[in-house]
């Protein structure tokens, strides 16, 4: 009968299974009706013209119902529709609908889908604007087809259209992003045989092009070059270049560049981003004390470092050993008042137990509570789950019921509860586990079903009535 008591408030722990049903709604689902009943009826030419007439509201709910609708026997009508739907005065597609589009035609799979779209507006002699072209050169780009772009850049001429900078810069950006320096190069100066003019879109793609390969002097002698054409660099150009010559661990140029950022000023000057990357990068390369000299620098400069500084710089002071180190740049931040120091000691305690300096981590976890600093959710779940595999349930209990008393249980990750109640019983620990359920009855955690049978085989070993009770309790 008790162990029926136990399983029946286990039980409630189990995740109840609610069947799912479409929440289209149906004004969405009728006009999708409507244009697929379109396309099915007209799989013939000028569909485009036949959509035009159907009478239906076109949203992006709309556009990816349609294109589910046509995947896999109508896949390429399905893409003349999305092509449509790309140039229609009332409706604009998201990156989020071109990202479907690619899913659900299964583009990447199948991408000379693509070419017999075009080629066959092309013998149906259909007039295609450059603005549908961008629609295909726009798909292009969101499932990572440069080749296939190229070829859709080339054919803009036998429908007499001519690429723009805006065209061109999404097929050089795909080329750049697969280390396709060279043809990337060529389309760039192609632009001014046809009297276009890079813009400042061109030359980040181009730069972080250059960077990816290595090549860091085009890189750079292409900021000079900008000046020269009168397109000044911004902080984004500088960035990316910044970011480059720190992936190739050319630390002295990054400085360099650094200072010319912050020299130059106003839309030029290094925000937290650039610093943190910096920073990051310095603590890469085993250079953790050049890291903490920019702590100073960026301050200096009137930038606040953000919880992404801090945390890349104590992870890079304590993978070195400079512990003290790290909780001096703590100080300092804290006292600035831009990162919390919540969030800068839990940033030390994790990176404490991932350097294996578990009873350190402890220590200062321990502090933070008798002092008031609330923990992170992510610091007390891991510094905890640690103990437990390292054998110390109980301490893992008891640390978990002082971040209880602090009021600091909001920060505890619930599934610390199931691991902790499957510990204590394993450990005979039935007062405490007794205690750790009522706990969970009073705020209403429940247990995980991955733990539900190992708590069950060990409640048969026990006969503890008052335990039972607990267990059996409901919260008020």
């Amino acid at each position: 009968m008790a162990l029926y008591s136990i399983s029946k408030f286990l039980s409630l722990s189990r995740p109840l299974r609610i069947r799912k049903f479409s929440t289209l709604k149906s004004a969405t689902a009728s006009s999708a009706e409507k244009f697929y009943t379109c396309l099915e009826k007209n799989d013939s030419k000028n569909i485009e013209k036949t959509l035009a007439t159907v009478d239906a509201k076109l949203d992006s709910t709309c556009v990816t119902e349609v294109l589910h609708r046509c995947y896999p026997t109508k896949s390429q009508l399905g893409l003349r529709f999305f092509i449509w739907a790309g140039i229609q005065s009332n409706y604009r597609h998201s990156s989020f609908t071109y990202s479907k589009a690619c899913e659900l035609l299964d583009i990447n799979r199948n991408p000379r889908m693509v070419g017999d779209v075009i080629e066959g507006y092309g013998l149906e002699s259909s007039v295609l604007s450059a603005k549908a072209f961008k629609v295909v050169l726009n798909l292009c780009r969101e499932a990572r087809l440069a080749n296939e772009a190229l070829w859709v850049l080339r054919k803009m001429e036998e429908f007499d259209l001519r690429a723009d900078t805006t065209a061109y810069n999404v097929v050089l950006r795909l080329f750049c992003e697969k280390g396709e320096i060279d043809l990337a190069e060529e389309l760039m100066n192609e632009m001014g045989l046809r009297d276009l003019y890079p813009d400042i879109i061109t030359y980040i793609a181009m730069i972080r092009g250059f960077c990816k390969v290595g090549r860091l002097e085009d890189a750079y002698g292409l900021v000079q070059v900008m000046k020269g054409q009168g397109c000044m660099p911004n902080a984004v150009v500088y960035s990316a270049l910044l970011d480059g010559v720190c992936r190739y661990g050319k630390m002295e140029k990054a400085l360099e560049l650094l200072g010319e950022m912050e020299k130059e000023g106003k839309e030029f000057s290094p925000n937290v981003v650039t610093y943190t990357s910096v920073i990051q990068s310095f603590c890469e390369k085993g250079q953790p004390m050049e890291a903490l000299g920019l702590l100073d620098r960026m301050e200096a400069f009137g930038c606040s470092p953000n919880r992404v500084t801090v945390r890349s710089l104590i992870k890079g002071l304590c993978e070195k050993g400079h512990i003290e180190e790290a909780y001096k740049a703590i100080d300092k931040v804290v006292a600035g008042g831009s990162v919390s120091s919540g969030d800068c000691y839990s940033s030390l305690v994790l990176c404490l137990v991932k350097f294996k300096k578990l009873e350190e981590a402890e220590k200062l976890f321990r502090e933070m509570l008798a002092s008031g600093v609330k923990p992170d959710s992510l610091a007390c779940s891991i510094l905890i789950k640690e103990l437990c595999l390292e054998g110390r349930v109980l301490d893992g209990f008891w640390l978990c019921d002082e971040i209880e008393k602090s009021e600091f249980l909001s920060s505890v990750d619930s599934d610390l509860y199931s691991i902790l109640l499957v510990g204590l019983y394993k450990q005979s620990h039935l007062v405490e586990a007794a205690k750790l359920t009522r706990l969970m009855l009073k705020k209403g955690i429940r247990l995980k079903a991955s733990y539900f049978d190992t708590i069950v085989e060990h409640l048969k070993k026990f006969e503890d009535e008052e335990l039972v009770k607990h267990l059996s309790a409901t919260p008020k």
